[in-house]
C-alpha cells in the first residue's frame, strides 16, 4: 500500500480536527488493475495522474462532522 501526501504535507492519514461548526468530509477509495509505481509521499497531482489509467472501480463516502 502506498500513501500520498495529505493536507499537512506528510504521508498517511490524520483524522479531522476542524474548528467549530459543521464540516463536510469526502473519502474516496480506488481499486486499481495494477500497482502505480509511485513512491510514498507523492503529491496529490502525481497520485491522481498515476491511478487514472489503472482505476477499475471507485467508492466514495461523504459525511458531515460538527463540534
Amino acid at each position: 500500500m502506498k500513501q500520498a501526501k495529505n493536507s499537512s504535507g506528510k504521508p498517511g492519514y490524520f483524522g479531522p480536527c476542524p474548528p467549530s461548526g459543521t464540516h463536510r468530509y469526502r473519502f474516496t477509495v480506488y481499486a486499481l488493475s495494477e500497482p502505480t509505481g509511485l513512491s510514498d509521499g507523492a503529491d496529490l497531482r502525481e497520485a491522481l495522474a498515476a491511478i487514472d489509467s489503472k482505476t477499475i472501480a471507485r467508492g466514495r463516502l461523504t459525511g458531515r462532522y460538527s463540534r
